[in-house]
């Protein structure tokens, strides 16, 4: 089993993030989702592990890409902000589409401060939330982690920070 932690939207309030990659000593890989804010080299600094960071709407970095497709554990993962794909109304159908262009079979987004999931048979979506200001009813700070196990199969689980 291969483990990932997924985190998006820290706004320049890295700390927590740190923290929690601490907690993980198995995780092989660290996806930020963007709107890291000027974070990039600390977030890099934190794992001897592949980082993969993406620039959201407030990064300003020339260094971050917009999208990144990459392969974890024989999983395709397509990454982006969200901010050019998700629709005012909430509505996934372009990001969804982006992802299928990219033949993904994994969609890592942000933007909303919002977690998110949807599983199908062909395609997964993630927005790990917040780590630093979420806007969900509760307000608790979210990450994500990522495992794929031995048979390929993806298994997800929103963590709340307490």
């Amino acid at each position: 089993m291969k483990q990932a932690l997924i985190f998006s939207d820290s706004h320049g309030r890295i700390k927590r993030t740190l923290e929690i990659i601490k907690q993980y000593p198995k995780a092989e890989a660290v996806f930020h989702c963007g709107d890291i804010c000027g974070d990039e080299e600390r977030l890099r600094q934190a794992t001897p592990h592949p980082v993969c960071i993406v620039k959201g709407n407030c990064d300003y970095s020339g260094e971050l890409r917009d999208s990144i497709v990459t392969v974890f554990s024989g999983k395709k993962i397509a990454m982006c902000h969200g901010h050019r794909y998700l629709m005012h109304s909430g509505e996934m159908d372009t990001l969804k589409y982006w992802g299928l262009e990219q033949e993904a079979d994994i969609v890592l987004f942000g933007h909303t401060h919002i977690p998110f999931v949807e599983q199908s048979s062909n395609l997964t979506l993630l927005n790990p939330g917040s780590i630093s200001r979420p806007r969900q009813s509760d307000f608790t700070p979210t990450y994500a982690v990522l495992e794929i196990d031995d048979k390929g199969e993806i298994h997800i689980e929103i963590k709340r920070v307490r």
